[in-house]
């Protein structure tokens, strides 16, 4: 009976976890969204779903537009890490030898040992009017004088590329390691040349690697109001900075939880999709 119990007692720590942490705070969120009041009177549940109607159709502020922001910079964003990062695990699983494989992974994450704000602060000090980049493209007349990379979009896309361009290399490593490299020399022997062995046996074989890096990097960089709010401007207010606004500034608790429930419920609808074309066994691999 005991060595029975263990898968269901395994379960169950997975599944206490995803309830005190995942299902609770989002069934709160949804119910903080239903009330009505202020903070000098006190809210009360009056189950106001208008609410989400109201946000997007009868509010002053434009929250579809910060909507489709976010999951445009969240896109981008993504197709970057895979971009630079499926070279660079293709280079650490294939490229090296056993012995610098782990301090090649050690320096991928070595930036996680510094603060997220602090590693996005100095990107702000390097990207600013004064700062080193600027003034050396400026030196070498390759900017004007006006020239500015802080508040655009680039730089937003650019910070969330390289905050979380390691949660794109280590799935799709992980991925590439399971290959065994033996179907490479059978796709060789019947005639294949480097090209079709790429994209015929190692680009396959790595999809799940890719797909999972997918899941993480996007909806991290989705609601991600950090980048926006120090290398952006105006011009780049996303759904991120609008939820913690509402929150921190006005003060409007029920808005800020009906704008965190639609970001929910919009990540939902992506990872249900995603399940459905692609299938599960992809989603598992994140585990």
């Amino acid at each position: 009976m005991r060595r029975l119990s263990v898968p269901y007692l395994l379960g169950f720590t997975g599944a206490a976890w995803l309830i005190l942490f995942f299902l609770i705070p989002l069934i709160a969120g949804l119910i903080v969204s239903l009330m009505s009041g202020d903070v000098a009177s006190g809210y009360r549940l009056t189950w106001n779903w208008s609410i989400y109607s109201d946000i997007f159709v009868n509010s002053n502020v434009n929250y579809a537009l910060f909507l489709g922001r976010s999951l445009f910079y969240g896109a981008t964003a993504t197709l970057l890490t895979i971009v630079i990062g499926y070279p660079l695990a293709y280079f650490i699983a294939f490229r090296v030898s056993p012995r610098w494989k782990t301090p090649l992974l050690f320096l991928v994450l070595i930036s996680f040992l510094i603060s997220f704000v602090i590693r996005t602060k100095m990107w702000v000090f390097l990207l600013g009017a004064q700062g080193p980049i600027i003034s050396f493209l400026q030196s070498i007349h390759l900017a004007g004088p006006d020239f500015a990379v802080l508040g655009t979009p680039g730089a937003v896309i650019g910070g969330q590329t390289y905050n979380d361009l390691a949660y794109m290399v280590l799935p799709i490593y992980v991925a590439l390691e399971r290959i065994d490299t033996r179907l490479f020399e059978a796709t060789e022997d019947l005639y294949g040349t480097k090209r079709a062995v790429f994209f015929k046996t190692i680009l396959p074989l790595s999809r799940s690697g890719i797909f999972s890096g997918i899941l993480i990097v996007f909806i991290d960089t989705v609601g991600d109001p950090v980048n926006a709010a120090l290398l952006g401007g105006r011009n780049t207010y996303n759904f991120g900075e609008a939820i913690q606004y509402a929150y921190l500034n006005l003060q409007q608790y029920n808005v800020a939880a009906a704008l965190s429930t639609v970001l929910m419920i919009a990540l939902g609808i992506i990872l249900f999709v995603y399940a459905r074309v692609f299938g599960t066994e992809n989603i598992e691999d994140l585990v």
